[in-house]
């Protein structure tokens, strides 16, 4: 029924060709590192589907250029901080002993979108070894932004994020909002009020599956909306449509400054 949805709201066809107008229109060039959050159904019935979106975003930059998108695996954590839903607490332990360990060439990812899913399993492109917040990449600085990405600190700053944040990359917000952007936790974990605590997951030391534990930041997201918000009021953006998604192209490393700045007069 959904799908039938998506294609009443489609006006004309959509195509790798179209999709690659569009990025092109919107200000995507040949050679950027980009880093994408996506929602497929916001673009409208696609030819092809994620197939197509990967293959004309990958036209688009080429390999002269990176293109990022997150991959995370975040039912793969310590099951007593979990919310939607919560599960038992006699089942707490039985997870930690029994969830499959992160392995990068298999795990999917959860919440991602099909977009992600699809990108992951394509030729060349490589992720990186955290067992929740993981990355993939494809072109030209792969390896530099997804090799090394430490297990404490997932969003920080020996991760794929700050690695964007060196090469002054961009962001695509691609029929989604602030709220999915990602490099938005850099900011945080930057700032002097950043909280930690001990998270934990299951994965693979030297060839041996264990329930790692490790440091991380607490996040917020929900803030991010009204920083983008305010972002948007003082910095350029690019917004355009690719397909019928409602799109917006940014800096990312000026988010990120802004962010911080947001967040030490915000808290």
């Amino acid at each position: 029924m959904r799908e039938f949805s998506i294609v009443e709201k489609t006006k004309a066809l959509i195509t790798k060709e179209t999709l690659v107008e569009d990025f092109k229109r919107l200000g995507i060039q040949k050679g950027m590192t980009l880093i994408v959050h996506s929602s497929l159904s916001s673009i409208g019935w696609v030819c092809g589907g994620a197939v197509t979106v990967v293959q004309a975003l990958m036209e688009t930059v080429t390999e002269s250029g990176t293109i990022v998108m997150p991959t995370q695996t975040t039912y793969n954590s310590e099951p007593s901080y979990w919310q939607h839903p919560p599960v038992p607490e006699e089942w707490w332990e039985g997870i930690r002993t029994h969830m499959p360990a992160y392995e990068p060439e298999i795990t999917p990812t959860r919440g991602m979108g099909a977009i992600v899913e699809t990108f992951r399993t394509f030729p060349s492109v490589i992720r990186s070894a955290h067992p929740m917040y993981s990355f993939a990449a494809w072109g030209r600085h792969k390896e530099e932004i997804i090799n090394n990405h430490s297990i404490d600190y997932g969003f920080g700053e020996q991760s794929p994020l700050a690695r964007i944040y060196d090469l002054d990359g961009h962001v695509l917000l691609l029929g989604v909002g602030y709220d999915s952007n990602t490099s938005m936790h850099l900011a945080e974990f930057r700032s002097a009020k950043a909280k930690t605590f001990r998270q934990g997951a299951a994965m693979l030391e030297n060839g041996k599956r264990v329930w790692k534990t490790f440091i991380d930041i607490e996040t917020d997201a929900d803030r991010f909306l009204e920083i983008g918000a305010a972002f948007e009021n003082v910095h350029h953006i690019a917004k355009g449509k690719v397909g019928n998604a409602e799109c917006v192209l940014l800096k990312q490393r000026e988010l990120v400054d802004f962010t911080l700045e947001w967040l030490e007069r915000n808290g």
